[in-house]
């Protein structure tokens, strides 16, 4: 799937600014030239909040944005997620960029847009680049930490104060001051996990949207922050990298596939517009033409093979990633281990691989006189296993999505929408996050159901 573009999620490995280069300057220049900044959608020219605007901006202006993510994420790193992180309500609750609100009131004219878009990207490197200082004010060692701890303490209440100040306490500011927190003591070698349990532990739910904590609440939570700390808290030697797509499998069989589906959405669906189609031509098109047209082809040949009832396979899903990639022939499987979520997961290879690909995309059809999962859950397995299995070296997230929707064509369902099964990331570790996009697919086809009557 395309990586989450919430910034809410991200480590401080995956932001500091020393591990990530970048000149505001050139940037200003690169941003210019990007073809994005050429296809701003036109604005429509009716009432600011009608249903009309509202319209325009699901449908053209959101997945605008979420393209400019994307191309800012392959040209300068994940840390890029962060420049729509704006103030109070805007896309995201509570961030420090002033320059971007939301594409319902940023995107204007296409020379205010871009301008928008840039002062927000370099807002928000600035932003990070302030952090790292404020970490690095002292010289702090988890080892000394009981001799250290006036330290820790000072540095914890600058880091609230310098939020507060730059989120100005709005909607669900707390949230990124409880990452800077854990971001402050994994600078400093608290694993991240337990980073956030602690810094859980030391705020205890006592943040509030649109109210300012009061000095003797930053002082408290501070305090117990510092003094949770302990020498052993410190780093410990480096694991094995984790195979995840082992761990995928493991998982895979785990998941409570059928958990509150009752089926209730499965059944021809027939949408009132093509929610696949429109989806890349507002968002793929944005990043890049030619990957838009590559991505239709692929859409229109994976409908053709479902409408005949093909078997999902490695090798009907690399006859659709010639035309993902543009590449003159189907592209092989992978030959070495993948990574994808930025290094943070590991896929393995193996002699048995493409058989035990193969063996879970079987799994995809409906069962022939017997029980069989609802579709919904089908079709999130198929994609995950796409994900999880990687099969190819470059565009996988395309191919999860085009196999997620060929398991629903050959049953006789589209949907209308695919923002909520398209912009979102899920980790080969967790079986609620399999649930989760389970769901999220009997949502949209219940809804795709719902609009078509209307």
């Amino acid at each position: 799937m395309i990586r989450d573009l919430s910034p809410s999620s991200l480590s401080w490995d995956e932001v500091d600014p020393a591990r990530h280069p970048f000149d505001s300057a050139s940037a200003v220049r690169e941003v210019e030239a990007l073809a994005l900044a050429r296809r701003v959608p036109a604005r429509p020219g009716v009432p600011a909040y009608g249903p009309e605007t509202r319209a325009w901006c699901r449908g053209e202006a959101e997945p605008w944005a979420d393209a400019v993510t994307y191309a800012f994420v392959r040209r300068y790193g994940i840390w890029t997620v962060g420049w729509r992180w704006a103030h109070d309500e805007g896309d995201f609750d509570g961030g420090p960029v002033g320059h971007w609100c939301c594409p319902m009131h940023s995107v204007t004219t296409p020379e205010e847009t871009v301008a928008r878009v840039t002062a927000a990207l370099c807002e928000w490197r600035e932003w990070t680049e302030s952090l790292a200082r404020w970490f690095d004010t002292y010289p702090l060692d988890m080892a000394a930490v009981e001799d250290q701890r006036i330290l820790w303490e000072r540095t914890a209440r600058n880091l609230i104060l310098h939020v507060v100040d730059r989120t100005g306490c709005g909607s669900g500011w707390y949230g990124h001051c409880r990452q800077v927190l854990t971001w402050f003591l994994s600078r400093w070698g608290v694993e991240p996990g337990l980073a956030r349990e602690l810094v859980d532990r030391a705020v205890g739910g006592r943040f509030r949207s649109w109210t300012g904590p009061d000095p003797v609440l930053v002082d408290d939570i501070a305090e117990r922050l510092a003094g949770s700390l302990r020498p052993e808290d410190g780093p410990s030697p480096a694991e094995p990298a984790p195979d995840h797509l082992r761990r995928w499998l493991d998982v895979r069989e785990a998941v409570p596939w059928d958990e509150k589906a009752d089926g209730a959405a499965d059944g021809p669906t027939t949408p009132s517009c093509d929610g696949a189609v429109k989806d890349i031509r507002a968002f793929d098109a944005a990043i890049d033409p030619a990957r838009a047209d590559g991505l239709l082809t692929a859409l229109k040949l994976m409908r053709a093979d479902a409408a005949r009832g093909a078997t999902l396979d490695f090798e009907l899903l690399r006859g659709w990633q010639r035309h993902v990639l543009g590449a003159p022939q189907p592209p092989p499987l992978r030959t070495s281990p993948a990574f994808a979520k930025d290094g943070r997961e590991r896929y393995g290879i193996g002699p048995d691989t493409r058989a035990r690909f193969d063996a879970c995309l079987a799994g995809s059809a409906a069962a022939v006189g017997g029980a069989s999962l609802p579709l919904a859950a089908r079709a999130a397995r198929a994609c995950l296993d796409v994900c999880f299995f990687h099969p190819f070296d470059d565009g996988n997230g395309r191919a999860a999505f085009l196999a997620l929707l060929f398991v629903l064509a050959r049953e006789g369902v589209a949907l209308d929408d695919v923002s909520m099964v398209r912009r979102f990331s899920y980790r080969a570790d967790d079986p609620g996050e399999a649930v989760i996009l389970a769901r999220f697919i009997d949502l949209t086809i219940r809804e795709t159901r719902r609009r078509a009557l209307l």
